[in-house]
């Protein structure tokens, strides 16, 4: 599994409606999503603008492939490029970061319980 993490950005006078756009997604984007590979995806969005977004997925490289072969990303990318500082299709302007540190990857290279509830057993 691997997490990915990335940040694009949101035209800071459409805030408000990409938060509503975002507040019901059509439901064949989700299932989109789900059947391709994106799992605990989730996006957070700062007051400047800063899209930060996150999941989990098998491949992200593969994930995004299959997202761009559904027959809905497209409608979506198109109604969504209105909202994004760069030109094209959001989906293909994210910037992905690096990951530096992920807790329970150290605990246990460390030999350590990740829950707190170990700590009892």
């Amino acid at each position: 599994m691997t997490r990915v993490c990335f940040i694009s950005r949101v035209r800071p006078d459409r805030l408000d409606e990409y938060r509503s756009r975002h507040a019901a997604v059509w439901p064949e984007m989700l299932e989109a999503l789900r059947d391709t590979g994106w799992r605990d995806y989730s996006l957070f969005l700062a007051p400047d603008g800063l899209l930060v977004g996150y999941l989990e997925t098998d491949d992200y490289a593969a994930a995004q492939d299959a997202m761009t072969r559904t027959a809905v990303n497209p409608r979506w990318q198109a109604e969504m490029s209105e909202f994004f500082v760069a030109d094209g299709s959001p989906d293909e302007g994210f910037h992905v970061l690096d990951e530096v540190f992920h807790l329970e990857d150290q605990l246990s290279a460390a030999g350590l319980p990740t829950h707190p509830q170990e700590l009892r057993a």
